[in-house]
This record gives C-alpha cells, sequence and structure tokens, in this order.
C-alpha cells in the first residue's frame, strides 16, 4: 500500500487511515473484543494508520489489537477540551487507554466551531504544544468540517496537520462549498501542513459511488491520507485491496452498510439538543413535535447520539 509523509512532520502513513469511530458506542457499538479483532485484522493487512477520538471512546480495542499483534501504528487523537486543564487529562487518558507512552497526533476536536476557536481554546491549544516539546506528541492539528477553520490553519504555524472534512459532493461541509473547501485545503498544503481527510463517502451515504468517490479524493494532490471508517473485517480487506490496485467493485455491494440514524419518537422529549449540534441541519421537529432526521442531509457522523439526554436517538 502507498504511504506518505503527513507534510513537514516527517510522520509516514498510509494511504488509508482506519476510522475507528463507527465501531464505537456512538455508532455500530460493536463488543471490545469484536472491535479488536477488526483493528488487528487492519493492522496486519498493511494499515499503519488508526485515527480515534476521545469523544468516539474506541481507545480500548486499538490497545487490544496492538498487543496482540505487536504492531504500533501510527495513531491520531482528539479531544474538544477547552481548558489546558481538561486537555491534560485528555491526554493522559488516551495515552493510558491505549497503553502508548506518546501519541503521533493530537487534534482540537472542532467540527462545528468557527475560526475563533484557536482563541476559545487556546488553553488546550498551549497544552497540546506543552506535551509536544515533550516529546509525549509529535504533531499538533485540529480536525474540523469548518472551510473558515482551515484557512485560519492554514497561516498557523503552531498547527502541523489538518484533518478536514472533504467530499466529491460537500456534504457535510460548513461555511463554504466543496471548491472552497479544496481550495482552503490547498493553502495549507503550501504551508507544508500534513493533510489526510474525513468523510470522503459522506459518512456512509455516498458509498453507491464508492469508486468516483475515492478517486475524486485519491486525486487531490494535498492528499496524503483517507480516513475510512470500518466495522468489519470485511470492509476493511475490501478497502485495502482497492487502496492496493484492485479495482473490482463487486463486492461493495456485500459490505454496504446502510446504517440510519434514527430517532425513537416515544422516547423523544423534544428538547432540541439534537438540533444543536448537527452541523448538516439533519434533525428537526416534525408535526408532533418530535424529533426527525432528514436522511438526505444526515451524514452520519453520530455527534447527535450522546446529546440525546433521553437516549432516544440511535444507529441502526
Amino acid at each position: 500500500m502507498e504511504k506518505n509523509i503527513l507534510g513537514n512532520t516527517g510522520i509516514e502513513v498510509t494511504e488509508l487511515c482506519f476510522g475507528a469511530l463507527p465501531m464505537g458506542p456512538l455508532q455500530k457499538n460493536l463488543p471490545v473484543e469484536d472491535s479488536a479483532e477488526v483493528v488487528a485484522y487492519a493492522l496486519e493487512s498493511g494499515i499503519t494508520f488508526i485515527d480515534t477520538a476521545q469523544m468516539s471512546r474506541t481507545y480500548a480495542p486499538i490497545k487490544l489489537a496492538i498487543e496482540r499483534t505487536g504492531i504500533r501504528p501510527v495513531i491520531a487523537s482528539k479531544s474538544a477540551a477547552v481548558s489546558y486543564e481538561d486537555m491534560e487529562k485528555a491526554i493522559v487518558e488516551a495515552l493510558d487507554s491505549m497503553g502508548i507512552d506518546y501519541i503521533d497526533i493530537f487534534h482540537l476536536h472542532a467540527a462545528k466551531v468557527n475560526p475563533d476557536v484557536f482563541d476559545i481554546r487556546k488553553g488546550a491549544l498551549r497544552c497540546l504544544l506543552d506535551y509536544k516539546s515533550k516529546g509525549i506528541i509529535k504533531a499538533v492539528g485540529i480536525s474540523t468540517h469548518n472551510v473558515k477553520v482551515v484557512e485560519a490553519a492554514a497561516a498557523r504555524q503552531d498547527i502541523d496537520i489538518v484533518f478536514p472534512l472533504l467530499n466529491k459532493a460537500g456534504r457535510g461541509i460548513i461555511e463554504g462549498k466543496e471548491e472552497d473547501m479544496r481550495h482552503a485545503i490547498s493553502l495549507c498544503e503550501q504551508k507544508g501542513k500534513g493533510i489526510y481527510l474525513m468523510k470522503v463517502l459522506g459518512g456512509g451515504t455516498l458509498i453507491d459511488d464508492y469508486k468516483d468517490c475515492m478517486e475524486y479524493a485519491r486525486g487531490l494532490d494535498y492528499c496524503h491520507s483517507i480516513s475510512v471508517g470500518m466495522v468489519s473485517k470485511e470492509e476493511v480487506l475490501y478497502n485495502v485491496k482497492y487502496f492496493n490496485g484492485e479495482k473490482d467493485l463487486e463486492d461493495i455491494i456485500k459490505i454496504k452498510n446502510k446504517k440510519t440514524v434514527k430517532v425513537s419518537p416515544g422516547v423523544c422529549i423534544s428538547c432540541g439538543k439534537c438540533i444543536e449540534v448537527c452541523h448538516s441541519d439533519a434533525p428537526s421537529f416534525n408535526h408532533t413535535g418530535k424529533a426527525f432526521i432528514d436522511q438526505s442531509k444526515c451524514i452520519k457522523c453520530g455527534y447527535c447520539i450522546p446529546s440525546c439526554t433521553a437516549f432516544a436517538i440511535r444507529m441502526v
């Protein structure tokens, strides 16, 4: 599998990155043992890059997979912490939970936020930079769906890596369109930032166009890696085969995962919190006053699920 260096960081990764979010409790909610088997299979299949997050709660299976395979991949994590103290706790949690003594990449988790994130979370950013100076973090980054945040990151010397949302349909992009995000990312590339992409398949909603979506992303000169969420060995095998140059797409039919985020009307308390956190305007209230999710807008990121205090939202 092709490998690339993430910008000026010197960190080498496979073109295919294992996205750990979908296997965790926000989405598929696989048992830890089952998740660990999938991660271990990915490592043994040649994937050397894993993307996870404090929010996704997938550290445990990553630790098990490393222990079982003896393979230490490049690991990227992220936290929505605002203060220095909370970010420090997030870093320690990641280290302890995955049984590692350093983290290759640690992002400000900033999917929906505005460019003032660097001011609002200056304490958290300072913590990341302090841990980088100690060698405990190798590179500092930001993960975002916002064009303006990507543009702001390009101008900052303290941001090494950018993890933006981009797909050929422009689905899920904030503060701009597909072409605007491409331009913003190119600015980062010009500044030597490492760049890997999320939601190339639109959170699974563009899987029918798998080939076109992947060719679009892989054709971008500044794309060093693509994070793809995977929840089964079959999905790992298919993606690895594709990234290794096998173009037969018949097997994609077998691994299509038509996940749908749904609200249970009988459980919904009409609090509107899912509407507040969604960056795609997918949830709204229906004629009965209950939350309803527009599947044409939903990118299945799972962020609405933990926002629901009534546990009315599920990925099914």
